[in-house]
């Protein structure tokens, strides 16, 4: 963990936007894989681990107008027998900078002294049991009674990255260059897509980093969120890795790219790559404050349908088009996300994190699924990912109502079925003036740079 200091000084400032209210963060408890002790690996809530920086099960974190106070258990006789020695809830708590502790056990009498507890949305059934339990709250009524206004201080809060947040993003992104060169030197045909996977993984524990999220490794690349590694590599295919390692600090990177399988690309899988490189380039070029999310993915999606009518798979004005939302054919998702804790960071409080308060949702057909349409300022860090795919399902509907026909060659999409997806994603920082692409070595992305990677 960082200094307690940093911890301290973040929860100032939530303090300072608390006022004379108290809320609670609570903790993630272990979660049981097929039976109570054989438990999933753990991982932190993010927030909390934000605030306090221990990645220990079963906390909680108070913050009220009397102080700090950190929630938790003292070791037993049996947890030291099983685990060995363990601070106790005092150490912990001046590992964090927090001198007052409760525990757990009498956090109802504890928390009965305030007159309204805030607390964030919960995602867990077990925190809606435990906070339940804790502020002798009818159950049913926890999930719809969190606080807007802490949900949106902790927010604005985790909005901008601190130094340090960006240097373990940058651990993180060390961790991915290690990743796709180790990965280059498996993908090749006849090799397995479990095998490419687990180059990558092995990749990243050998920095001392987990996954961020569970890593897309597929052939079948118009399959967005793809995770079986059942394929076998075959000559002509591309492969699409989409992946992110994680810091023992919790910060995420989070790289996609698409490689064809013999290494070198064909000209059809060469002009689809290029039109998505030329998307991500202008989206790149156009970062800076003052500008939204929402601009950038348009600009970006304006760029897929001029390549795309170039190569005869779209007709008529691409203006028309995109306002329409005809390229969302081939370009269905949203153009990034937001970084940090989480891989998409803060994404379990809501809408708010990627919208804030002045803008809303599309509900346009792939405009609809952007995850961040809010304006960028100075020290976000986030995501750039366009892409085009050939989805079976999405072409079959479409076609059927001869959806954007004005703007559609069906005839042409139809002889590119099973030709699978290209995507490409990197991580931005905001900068005073414009972006920068995070990440000390740059992981190939130019065509003759990914195939001089593939021949090594």
């Amino acid at each position: 963990m960082f200094e307690s200091s940093v911890y301290k000084s973040r929860r100032l400032k939530l303090r300072e936007k608390l006022g004379d209210r108290t809320a609670i963060i609570i903790g993630h408890g272990l979660t049981p894989r097929n039976y109570r002790d054989n438990t999933y690996d753990f991982r932190q809530n993010s927030t909390f681990l934000y605030f306090i920086g221990l990645k220990i099960p079963d906390m909680a974190f108070i913050s009220t107008p009397d102080g700090d106070f950190l929630a938790g258990t003292e070791p037993t006789v049996d947890d030291i027998i099983w685990s060995g020695p363990l601070p106790g809830l005092k150490d912990l708590a001046a590992r964090a900078g927090i001198e007052k502790t409760v525990e757990i056990k009498e956090l109802p009498n504890f928390l009965n002294k305030y007159n309204k507890i805030h607390y964030l949305p919960l995602y867990r059934e077990e925190d809606v049991t435990f906070l339940s339990e804790i502020t002798s709250t009818i159950r049913d009524k926890i999930p719809g009674g969190y606080s807007t206004d802490l949900l949106k201080f902790c927010v604005d809060i985790r909005l901008k990255k601190e130094g340090i947040e960006i240097l373990e993003i940058e651990k993180a992104l060390s961790a991915s260059y290690d990743m796709y060169n180790a990965a280059s030197r498996v993908v090749k045909a006849g090799a397995g897509e479990f095998d490419v996977m687990a180059s990558m993984k092995n990749a990243a524990l050998l920095r001392k980093c987990e996954m961020s999220f569970t890593p897309i490794v597929s052939v079948r690349g118009e399959v967005l969120h793809n995770h079986s590694y059942d394929n076998t590599l075959e000559d002509g295919q591309m492969i699409l890795l989409d992946s992110g390692a994680e810091t023992l600090e919790g910060y995420a990177s989070d790289i996609t790219r698409t490689w064809p399988v013999n290494g070198v690309f064909s000209p059809l899988q060469k002009d689809l790559y290029t039109v998505v490189l030329d998307s991500w380039k202008k989206a790149v070029s156009l970062v800076k404050p003052g500008v939204t999310m929402t601009e950038l993915h348009l600009a970006a999606a304006r760029v897929i349908t001029n390549g795309l009518k170039d190569m005869g798979i779209m007709k008529g004005n691409p203006e028309d088009a995109v306002r329409e939302g005809a390229h969302a054919l081939f370009f269905p998702h949203g153009l990034g996300h937001m970084m940090g804790l989480d891989v998409h960071d803060m994404e379990d409080l809501g809408d708010y994190v990627g919208y804030g308060d002045d803008f809303r949702r599309s509900s346009q057909f792939g405009l609809a699924f952007l995850r961040m349409g809010r304006i960028l300022e100075k020290d976000y860090v986030f995501t750039i990912e366009p892409g085009i795919y050939f989805i079976d399902a999405l072409i079959d509907s479409w076609q059927m109502d001869s959806l954007h026909s004005a703007f559609i060659d069906y005839e042409k999409v139809n002889s590119l079925r099973g030709f699978g997806g290209i995507r490409i994603e990197d991580d931005i920082l905001v900068t005073e003036n414009g972006g920068r692409i995070l990440g000390q070595k740059e992981i190939p992305r130019e065509i003759q740079d990914v195939e001089n990677l593939l021949k090594n």
